[in-house]
């Protein structure tokens, strides 16, 4: 039953971002806020359809970011670029090139000031990352940086790159780490949603202007120390 539940919320999330997205592109196209709107209205309902009908609840942690400032935030499945869509008033993701062409999510992502990168080409990716950033001085908000580059699932290590350094060192911007339990309930590329309590939580803020060794030691070891123990939480409710 619940690998039912799961296909009909697949199915319900796509239809729902048609409606939303559709009905919505002519005030998108015109105002920014509206664009806004519409993508934090999509995020909370698919979290709704989530817990009624997969019984995922979903629970974000410690003070949310409202200003300026760099997230650099533990990326497990879609559920927590949802959550942080819900809760930042003023988000840019940095996200992969490839969405841009997803229709309906590529323009409100762009409409909002998203910046693509091509994660296969380096320098290009941090040039490109860079450019699109410094067009929008004027209203930076909550950049969203995903500093290991992808979706990386509970349990499994990978690098973290310089890309969050880069944007910190150059904007001078305090940064605020978060981590995530998320992908235990939602995995990638996995149709089965599994119950139980799904968090985000913001950690402790980084000042801006220390050295950015420093600052890359930091974020990998306070996101990952925090993402461990919100998945020890989760395998402890579930036991």
């Amino acid at each position: 039953m619940q690998l039912v539940r799961s296909l009909l919320f697949d199915i319900l999330i796509y239809v729902w971002m048609g409606v939303i997205g559709i009905a919505c592109f002519p005030a998108a196209a015109l105002s920014r806020d509206a664009a806004y709107w519409t993508m934090r209205t999509y995020a909370r309902g698919v979290i709704w359809l989530l817990r009624v009908l997969c019984g995922v609840r979903t629970e974000v942690r410690g003070p949310i970011p409202t200003g300026p400032v760099l997230v650099a935030a533990k990326h497990q499945s879609f559920l927590d670029i949802l959550m942080l869509s819900d809760v930042l008033p003023r988000f840019k993701f940095i996200m992969k090139k490839e969405l841009v062409w997803v229709p309906i999510l590529g323009f409100y992502a762009l409409r909002i000031g998203a910046a693509p990168v091509n994660r296969g080409k380096r320098s290009e990716a941090m040039k490109s990352m860079v450019a699109r950033m410094d067009k929008q001085s004027g209203d930076r908000g909550q950049v969203v940086i995903y500093p290991q580059g992808t979706r990386v699932a509970p349990g499994v290590k990978a690098p973290y790159k310089v890309g969050a350094a880069v944007l910190y060192e150059r904007y001078g911007l305090p940064c605020v780490p978060a981590a995530t339990n998320v992908g235990m309930f939602w995995g990638r590329r996995k149709l089965l949603k599994k119950p139980g309590l799904a968090v985000l939580e913001f950690l402790e803020p980084i000042p801006a202007g220390i050295p950015m060794r420093e600052f890359m030691n930091t974020i990998e070891s306070r996101i990952e120390t925090a993402s461990e123990a919100l998945e020890a939480e989760a395998r402890g409710d579930s036991a």
